[in-house]
């Protein structure tokens, strides 16, 4: 977990039971695991809306309508004549 230890979270244990006290440290985790929580949530949330909105994007470039709009002066482009080319066939 994290890199750390056994020995590092008993270190980090007893100094958290040094600062805050033994009255206070059940609350102190419970508000961070509540927080964590929360947190997950949120990011599962986010990650969610994102995969929703990549699907709808691959499903309009599978209708071509995002790719027609984009291409739109391309193509209309390839469809005019050059001028130059008109020429050349003079």
């Amino acid at each position: 977990m994290f890199g750390i230890g056994m020995q590092e979270l008993i270190i980090i244990a007893v100094i958290a039971l040094i600062i805050v006290g033994p009255k206070k440290l059940p609350d102190l985790a419970k508000t961070l695991g509540k927080g964590f929580s929360e947190f997950k949530k949120a990011t599962e949330g986010i990650t969610d809306d994102l995969k929703e909105t990549l699907k709808e994007d691959k499903k309009q470039d599978d209708d071509g309508l995002k790719d027609s709009l984009l291409l739109k002066k391309t193509v209309e482009e390839e469809t005019k004549p050059n001028s130059t080319d008109n020429e050349a066939n003079k």
